[in-house]
């Protein structure tokens, strides 16, 4: 889609999570750790999963997916945050900003119907054992996976389409540390209601819906793993508690920013942060600290790497 406006405005001027200097240097110091921390290790769980062939069931094929999904989104937001704080005028223009919407919701939504896969493999694998080898085989995974990066790419290329169709002649002020549908609205030369209801039916009820649905579905497993005697209850309930952990982290504060009419709250920003920096890095080093077979192979890793 051809990124042009035939408004006034070129640029969007980024008012920042905050105007003090005291939490802008708390803030650029607790990013620069997770990046270096938590993103490699992110990375480590993709490259343990490639590598280790005891590792090729599909739970660990969307594993890796998620930790991909998740280093990819973090550096939409992050990078550009730790450059402002460090500018004196937090400045982006009109294509940049159209570019990082895009992407954040091009992945976010991608994540989100990952999170839907995950949880109908695991409804396979424990209410329906017995066909699991034949549903969940190759072709299917990699099906399903197509089937969400489409998804994704849908999502965000209606939302973006909507944008590109408002004028923008002034202010350019964005109440934000970034880029995204409900600031941006704010600032068009129109009546927005009818677009900012098709942004809330895009976003927040299908964001809604998945949650509802995914809770749901978690609910049905986990009844069914508590009246279950096999011996592999526990790590099942484990596998799916965490998932349910990874749901609320994914779609609680999207709930919160995107299923509302779009009208500024002071949580706004500091949920924002949460959603686009720091809970992307956390999601798949959660996972893993519950999951003792990728734990394992990655101690393996480690200790073959370090041994040479």
């Amino acid at each position: 889609m051809k990124i042009e406006n035939s408004t006034a405005v070129t640029e969007f001027i980024l008012l920042g999570l905050t105007q003090s200097q005291n939490i802008q240097l708390l803030v650029f110091v607790l990013i620069s750790i997770f990046y270096l921390i938590i993103l490699p290790g992110n990375f480590l769980i993709i490259l343990t999963i490639r590598s280790d062939p005891s590792l090729t069931a599909p739970l660990y094929f969307f594993l890796g997916n998620l930790a991909f999904l998740d280093a990819s989104y973090s550096f939409i937001v992050a990078p550009r945050m730790l450059v402002d704080f460090l500018s004196e005028k937090k400045v982006i223009s009109y294509r940049a900003c159209i570019t990082q919407l895009f992407f954040l919701h091009f992945l976010g939504g991608g994540e989100g119907l990952l999170l839907v896969v995950m949880a109908f493999d695991r409804y396979i694998a424990i209410c329906r054992p017995l066909h699991y080898s034949t549903v969940m085989n190759p072709r299917a995974c990699y099906a399903l996976l197509l089937v969400l990066w489409l998804g994704g790419f849908v999502h965000s290329i209606i939302q973006v389409a909507l944008i590109l169709r408002l004028p923008f002649c002034g202010p350019n002020r964005l109440d934000n540390f970034f880029c995204d549908v409900p600031q941006v609205i704010k600032l068009a030369c129109t009546d927005t209601f009818v677009v900012e209801l098709l942004m809330v039916f895009n976003s927040g009820l299908l964001t809604l819906l998945c949650f509802l649905g995914l809770l749901a579905s978690y609910a049905v497993i986990l009844c069914r793993i508590s009246g279950s005697a096999s011996e592999g209850k526990s790590k099942a309930l484990s596998t799916c508690t965490t998932h349910v952990i990874i749901i609320l982290l994914m779609f609680g504060p999207a709930i919160f920013i995107y299923t509302r009419p779009f009208t500024a709250l002071s949580a706004d920003k500091v949920v924002s942060f949460f959603h686009t920096v720091i809970f992307p890095l956390m999601n798949p080093v959660i996972y893993t600290l519950r999951n003792q077979e990728v734990k394992a192979s990655m101690r393996r890793i480690l200790s073959r790497h370090v041994f040479f």
